[in-house]
């Protein structure tokens, strides 16, 4: 039987009863009809560790799982990297969240750019950051991370520009005419990759990144969709600077 691994948004230590996430509870009792005893690993997902578990009680609505002994999980990246993407329309942001936090992404910036098509009114973007958190979860869930990544509010791209400050890690755009490769850098630990959403970053867009410090980064001579441009410069990161 494979482990059920299950996201609890709490501190968590040895011995304590948790009450598990509406919908975590409902796919233990309902979907995977596990019964008291069964065992599950629980994760916070803030101090990079997990716990063995154990389901001490199961009902229709309310699933709580006694915490047992806890250890560290080291399959996080020696390369953090941050990635500032563009929002981009429907299930294709969903997409991009979920398969970068399977490739190590330790933070995401949603963007509003110059060419950005997705609008968001404060009611909204709380519920699409929300949303994004929850499919985070997810994938640390199936991929075996005890950290999740840091996703940020939705920010129009001159104020995060403005937030950086002078300084800090290496600053990359994917750009079509970008000067640079992946092979080509010299990264150490930490970076930050920006990406534009449908349409690319326009040309205040990149004004702006190049006033900020962000240097042209390309990954060959084919025009990539937005939810496949940053996974691909992720991968090529990892795979050259990270564990990949």
């Amino acid at each position: 039987m494979r482990t059920i691994r299950i996201h609890v948004d709490a501190p968590l230590a040895t011995g304590q009863d948790v009450a598990l996430p509406a919908q975590a509870g409902e796919h233990v009792a309902r979907v995977l009809r596990l019964e008291v005893g069964a065992p599950v690993v629980l994760f916070g997902g803030h101090d990079g560790m997990e716990y063995d578990a154990v389901l001490a009680e199961v009902g229709k609505r309310h699933v709580v799982a006694k915490v047992g002994e806890g250890r560290a999980v080291g399959n996080e990246s020696p390369l953090s990297l941050t990635l500032a993407q563009g929002v981009a329309r429907g299930d294709k942001m969903d997409f991009i969240v979920q398969k970068a936090t399977e490739l190590g992404i330790a933070r995401i910036v949603p963007l509003l750019t110059e060419r950005s098509e997705v609008k968001l009114d404060a009611a909204r973007a709380e519920k699409r950051l929300a949303h994004w958190r929850a499919v985070a979860a997810s994938a640390c869930e199936q991929s075996g991370r005890a950290r999740v990544p840091v996703i940020e509010p939705a920010v129009p791209l001159a104020a995060w520009l403005t937030s950086l400050g002078e300084g800090g890690p290496m600053r990359l755009a994917l750009l079509q005419e970008g000067a640079r490769r992946p092979a080509e850098l010299a990264l150490r630990d930490t970076a930050i990759l920006a990406i534009g959403p449908e349409g690319g970053f326009g040309e205040r867009d990149r004004s702006a990144l190049a006033g900020a410090g962000f240097t042209g980064l390309k990954l060959g001579p084919r025009i990539l969709r937005t939810e496949t441009a940053g996974l691909a410069a992720i991968a090529a990161l990892q795979a050259l600077y990270g564990d990949v």
